[in-house]
């Protein structure tokens, strides 16, 4: 017979008791462990992490009040708060296991006990042992998430007056339900944006869940948004929330929203409407109540008018519109961005902190950003690392050459916005010399989206 993995303690003043309970559980548990004197406790479960815990009420001679139990009860929490805990007790504590329970145990044994309701009871409570570890650590991922969230989204840099018309549009809107559609370049910081209407949101308080929709294939859209039951298909061997149901009561950010197929956004536009969400393999329908913020870099109204968007989509998802600029329209915030860079940078590698020249910035403000704040932070990140003085200097910086003194490399004569994205999707690959994780990186865009633009555009 094989045994359970699993690792059971008992604790116990009777000798016998904790022999014969021994004696019977190491023919069915990898690990036992017994121990007469609960003083030891705390030593034990220091270097331990038992999956059940047999522990008796009563320790001192004739003693019947259970508070002895109670105490060492509370002490095995205290140390690991997803403990299960079988009290051991005699027939007339009844009552008092009952009020065990209430405080934290998560069963009680009779004695004497059967062999065959000791091994039941202890097999049924290892699953109560796993569900409680997964939920501590997803209390602990949450409280995590909700820490980096406040440690990297804490503001936004800019001080121009095209940042304070964004900042005015987040403050205005926060703390609505309405559905938000941030548009705007990529690089340009769109989902620091929607953190921030998070964040100043009567939902701060509860999660926010990114979604990069470019990133999601078209077979994979429903069982990643909506979720899906244990046999739905060949690889879902247990039941899973999708996106949304996670989103419950927070916000769902649906980055890149343009790129969704027509089929795909009419089964988006369905759950908004209804907001409910049905899990793939099954006809139950869950309400969901979430915060949408949506964002793109795509002319939503020109694919409508092409038939490449729905209307009614975009309507659903537009209440109110925020535009983020491009940070070669927001210039006076370079220095504050590149300030900011440099400390994060500088710390990170363990170098000095370093400052630009002024030679420097002047030309970094004659550069175009074609990949904005994102081509900035990877631009200061490259110069702290290979730059050998604490002063920067223009050769310091890796920048693209379609700028400055060659607009004409990133524009087409009809200015037409596929035509021009085409050429500079060339450009960057071709500057890389095939590279794609480089050439995505400098551009802004996952590897999944620059294949999807490589395939539509027959690069």
């Amino acid at each position: 017979m094989e045994k359970i993995d699993a690792k059971i303690l008992i604790v116990d003043d009777d000798q016998d008791v904790l022999l014969a309970a021994k004696l019977f559980l190491k023919q069915h548990f990898n690990i036992v462990h017994t121990e007469k004197e609960p003083d030891n406790l705390r030593n034990l479960l220091a270097v331990e992490n038992y999956d059940v815990i047999l522990l008796d009420m009563n320790f001192s001679k004739d003693a019947t009040s259970g508070k002895e139990g109670f105490h060492w009860l509370n002490v095995i929490l205290e140390i690991d708060p997803a403990a299960v805990v079988i009290f051991i007790t005699g027939y007339g504590d009844i009552e008092l296991a009952v009020q065990g329970i209430k405080q934290g145990a998560t069963n009680f044994l009779l004695k004497p006990w059967e062999n065959k309701k000791l091994l039941a009871t202890i097999t049924a409570n290892l699953k109560v042992r796993e569900s409680k570890k997964e939920l501590e650590n997803l209390r602990s991922r949450q409280k995590v998430l909700m820490a980096d969230q406040d440690q990297s989204y804490v503001d936004i840099i800019g001080t121009s007056s095209a940042m304070n018309q964004v900042l005015a549009s987040v403050q205005k809107v926060a703390k609505t339900d309405a559905n938000i559609l941030i548009l705007g370049e990529n690089g340009t910081g769109k989902e620091l944006v929607a953190r921030a209407i998070h964040k100043a949101s009567n939902r701060s308080n509860e999660v926010f869940i990114s979604v990069d929709l470019g990133a999601i294939s078209e077979s994979l859209f429903e069982s990643e948004l909506f979720g899906f039951k244990k046999g739905a298909f060949t690889d879902a061997k247990e039941d899973r929330a999708g996106r949304f149901e996670a989103a419950n009561k927070g916000t769902i950010f649906l980055d890149e929203i343009g790129n969704l197929s027509l089929s795909l956004q009419s089964k988006l536009l369905s759950v908004l409407q209804n907001r409910k969400v049905v899990r793939l393999g099954t006809n139950k329908e869950i309400p969901i109540d979430v915060r949408l913020v949506c964002a793109t870099n795509m002319p939503l109204y020109q694919m409508v008018n092409d038939n490449k968007f729905r209307q009614d989509l975009l309507y659903r998802i537009n209440t109110v519109e925020v535009n983020v600029p491009p940070l070669r329209e927001r210039l006076e915030d370079l220095p504050d961005l590149i300030d900011h860079f440099l400390k994060i940078y500088s710390k990170k590698y363990n170098q000095p902190t370093r400052r630009v020249s002024p030679s420097t910035m002047k030309r970094l403000e004659k550069h175009n950003w074609p990949g904005n704040i994102r081509e900035l932070q990877h631009a200061v990140e490259r110069a702290v690392i290979m730059s050998e003085s604490n002063v920067l200097e223009p050769h310091d910086f890796f920048l693209s050459q379609m700028d400055d003194n060659k607009p004409a490399d990133i524009t087409t004569p009809s200015m037409n916005l596929e035509e021009t994205e085409k050429m500079l999707i060339r450009k960057v690959i071709d500057k890389h010399g095939g590279n794609i994780s480089k050439a995505a990186k400098e551009l802004g865009l996952t590897r999944a989206s620059l294949y999807r633009r490589l395939e539509k555009y027959g690069i």
